[in-house]
């Protein structure tokens, strides 16, 4: 029997009369307005209930002595979004339960982790407490996220092997990383770890080298933590490594080259804004990102990183806001290298990542000008090159960028003309402020040549035909100057008759020539 009411208006308590009917093997209520208290004991007749979904509700728990023999055949349980509280003590299904999702409810800890057979264990946006939590051995995805976890992260997590995804940001988890991390590639079930997020800690040290073993592993997040390391150069060997986080650390020094033929090839989000790293951008690296080259969207399905159960999700900064991305599209791209002490030139080979879709450089002291090949970034959506050293003038090839949403290059030494057409026609003043040498249609700094009407095409068409206004103009400028001045020179001399006498002699002349010259060419023609 399968029972299906999701997705309506119903309010009230749960019906008493649904917990008779003992063959239900469905009951799916999710995204009501159900409200009261949910008594574990009421389930005791649904001995063959395989599914439960009470997601999205306003229902609080009780259990009973015998709460844990209730629905002994129970396979997956959601009472995400409700109001649960206190220590969870409800083990049903221990040998059967595989998915478990409490996620968004006020549970402040556990008994115990029971479930022999577990693979989705959700508990993120509770009020979990104490050291972190150890799930069983056959978890493949553990998320703990935006609790109140604390301590150091136990070594025992490793020997989850199936693990895939392990989610612990947002905590207040302290001390070192596990060495043992890499022990998460040993699986022999063939599973092998695909995410880590550690965002929103208080750890520290080194990355861990032994997470080079991870040939899987996809998402990296280390950022907003207290890691006092160099640039992991090693982790460029990891073939399917497509996010890349560290910012907001204490890594320093310079990146400069790695000895890995093509780091890095898989990697489209890279984020190592609000560190100390120095020295040049990192050329070599920028060139062998090829998961930003070349993306044929009309070929390939879009979909987001994760599985059916589950999606990958991170925070970046995109379009000048810091946003957390709960499903990473398979088609973002992304370099943010904000924020450090980069100096130097901007690459020209950007513009070989003709992917992207958000660049942001700001705050370094990069110099020189403004590489023009940034006009084939023609999914650029978002470009911040502000409060660096930038010289020179705004590069006409920009204007190409019709994805362009949001610019800033602000707080530079850019100079002349800004450039107009799409979407550099919708850009203001905040997006150029503190340029003293900019002048543009759109900036309360005029350009000189804006006030000068543009030609009109007619115009241009005239000029293609070989009449030049300018010569023109200048013709008339100084036969008025030569006037003036023979005009004086004849009245002073008293001599007008002799002047017109000689003007006349000049016409004849003149036109006997060019009868002449008429004749000659009408012989030679017959």
């Amino acid at each position: 029997m399968f029972i299906d009411l999701s997705m309506n208006e119903l309010h009230g308590s749960i019906p008493s009369s649904i917990f008779e009917l003992v063959n239900l093997r469905v009951l799916r209520l999710s995204s009501n307005n159900l409200s009261g208290i949910l008594e574990t004991r009421k389930f005791g007749k649904l001995r063959n209930l395989t599914n439960l979904n009470l997601l999205n509700n306003v229902l609080s728990l009780t259990t009973s002595d015998n709460s844990n023999s209730i629905l002994p055949n129970i396979k997956r349980l959601d009472l995400s979004n409700n109001k649960i509280s206190g220590v969870w003590s409800w083990n049903m299904g221990k040998d059967t339960l595989w998915y478990l999702n409490l996620s968004y409810n006020s549970i402040s800890g556990f008994e115990m982790l029971p479930w022999k057979n577990m693979r989705i264990l959700d508990l993120h946006s509770n009020l979990l407490q104490g050291p972190l939590p150890i799930p069983p051995i056959s978890t493949f995805f553990f998320s703990v996220s935006h609790n109140k976890l604390s301590g150091e992260i136990s070594p025992l997590i490793c020997k989850v092997s199936s693990m895939g995804v392990l989610d612990l940001s947002s905590n207040n988890l302290s001390g070192m990383f596990p060495h043992c991390l890499g022990n998460f590639s040993k699986d022999l079930s063939g599973n092998s770890i695909r995410n880590l997020d550690f965002n929103d800690n208080q750890l520290e040290s080194l990355v861990p080298r032994s997470l080079i073993i991870c040939r899987t592993l996809e998402v990296l997040d280390l950022g907003n933590n207290k890691i006092n390391d160099t640039f992991p150069h090693s982790l460029g060997i990891l073939p399917k490594l497509q996010v890349l986080v560290l910012r907001s650390n204490s890594f320093h020094g310079h990146i400069g080259f790695s000895k890995i033929k093509s780091p890095f090839m898989s990697l489209r989000i890279i984020d190592l804004a609000h560190n100390d790293f120095e020295g040049d951008l990192p050329e070599m690296y920028l060139r062998s990102l090829k998961g930003i080259m070349n993306i044929d969207e009309g070929s390939m399905t879009r979909k987001y990183m994760g599985e059916y159960y589950y999606q990958d999700s991170i925070t970046v900064t995109t379009k000048g806001l810091e946003v957390e991305l709960v499903k990473i599209l398979n088609t973002f791209t992304t370099v943010d290298l904000s924020s450090n002490k980069f100096q130097g030139k901007i690459p020209k080979s950007i513009g070989n990542l003709n992917s992207l879709r958000g660049l942001n450089l700001s705050h370094n002291n990069l110099t020189g000008h403004i590489p023009s090949s940034l006009g084939n970034l023609k999914s650029l959506e978002s470009l911040d090159l502000s409060s660096n050293e930038l010289i020179g003038s705004i590069p006409q090839q920009l204007t190409s960028l019709t994805f362009l949403e949001v610019l800033n290059l602000s707080q530079n030494h850019l100079t002349g003309f800004i450039p107009r057409g799409n979407q550099f026609d919708t850009f203001g003043n905040d997006s150029y402020n503190e340029n003293s040498g900019l002048c543009g249609f759109l900036l309360s700094k005029k350009c000189i040549a804006d006030e000068t009407p543009e030609p009109s095409k007619e115009a241009d068409a005239e000029f293609d035909g070989g009449f030049d206004w300018k010569i023109t103009l200048m013709g008339y400028g100084c036969g008025l100057v030569i006037g003036l001045s023979l005009g004086c020179l004849v009245f002073l001399t008293g001599k007008p008759k002799r002047f017109v006498w000689i003007i006349e002699e000049h016409i004849h002349k003149k036109i006997r020539l060019s009868k002449r010259s008429t004749c000659r060419q009408g012989a030679r023609r017959n």
